[in-house]
């Protein structure tokens, strides 16, 4: 098992998560983060720390998809360590549903 981001993330971006991570396995795009799900190591901790219900584990139904994604941009995105500030649109898209065909960006972010 592992844990992964879905598309809760993408224009929030709330990096709580990243703080607790024992083996700084979230990598950051420009507008959500995603884990690399060969370095993780299934601890848990990062899943009840994200404001967005954002992390779950690859267990749940249709998550084969998230694994790909987050593998694919882990690959491409730098690692990020340390917490930053949620993007200024967090409160007003958390929840929002369609966000990765709305906002999602390639880009990488700046890591950290």
């Amino acid at each position: 098992m592992t844990y992964i981001v879905n598309d809760s993330c993408i224009a929030c971006k709330y990096t709580d998560c990243v703080e607790v991570c024992p083996v700084d396995c979230f990598y950051e795009g420009e507008n959500m983060l995603v884990i690399h799900p060969d370095e993780c190591i299934d601890c848990g901790v990062c899943e009840p720390e994200c404001p967005a219900d954002a992390i779950r584990p690859d267990t749940e139904p249709d998550m084969e998809k998230w694994v790909e994604f987050n593998r694919k941009y882990s690959e491409l995105w730098p690692v990020i360590i340390t917490k930053k500030d949620p993007l200024p649109t967090a409160e007003e898209r958390d929840g929002e549903t369609g966000k990765l065909e709305k906002y999602f960006s390639e880009n990488p972010g700046e890591g950290g």
